[in-house]
């Protein structure tokens, strides 16, 4: 007789279970809304991210190789620029080794720790220097009467090869390296603001169906 009851109670408080929306099948089973569909796509959202995420991890064979590494390419980076001027080469393409170096370095040491050996002030003056550079070697040749850059009427002992190498390493180099170094932080965290947000937003709607 009492097992009859207990059966009865049982088949009722499952009944009751399912009927209010939620699964019979006690802790195991879905505890959320049916037919939930925005909770589904969260969750889908979520695990794309969590797939496509390569959490950093330290790698000693990275860490040595980029340690023994950069210095030559860094140092490459300023022959190029150095002479630009009469040989192939020059600030843009300089200034692009030189931010590679710093790319090298976040991929090996984590862009967080690289953020703040450079942080946005040096990279805002580095690009500020060579656009000051850049517009006032160009501005003295229309200041003399002639046209932007032209280096004949800079007032220095031979002005074409100092007025270009002049450009080319405190211009050029400065703002391309600077700018392509801002960019790669930028695009680091927006994507650290992107996965943050899919993540929190995956939280807050594991917490309403857990409510």
């Amino acid at each position: 007789m009492s097992d009859d009851r207990r059966g009865d109670a049982g088949d009722r408080g499952a009944h009751g279970r399912a009927g209010d929306g939620q699964s019979p099948e006690g802790d195991d089973g879905p505890v959320g809304p049916i037919g939930d569909g925005r909770t589904a796509e969260a969750d889908d959202r979520v695990g794309s991210v969590r797939r496509q995420q390569t959490p950093y991890t330290e790698s000693q064979v990275i860490m040595t190789t980029v340690k023994m590494v950069s210095p030559f390419v860094f140092s490459y980076g300023l022959f190029v620029t150095f002479h630009g001027g009469g040989s192939p080469g020059g600030g843009f393409q300089g200034g692009a080794i030189a931010a590679a170096v710093v790319l090298m370095v976040a991929f090996a040491f984590g862009i967080d720790a690289t953020r703040e050996w450079v942080s946005n002030n040096v990279l805002t003056a580095l690009a500020t220097g060579g656009v000051v550079v850049f517009a006032g070697i160009g501005l003295v040749g229309l200041a003399r009467g002639g046209t932007f850059l032209e280096y004949q009427l800079l007032p220095i002992p031979h002005p074409v090869k100092y007025g270009m190498e002049g450009i080319e390493i405190g211009g050029i180099a400065l703002i391309v390296g600077s700018v392509l170094v801002g960019l790669f932080f930028l695009l680091a965290a927006g994507y650290a603001d992107e996965e943050a947000a899919v993540a929190d937003g995956g939280a807050d709607d594991n917490e309403v169906r857990d409510t």
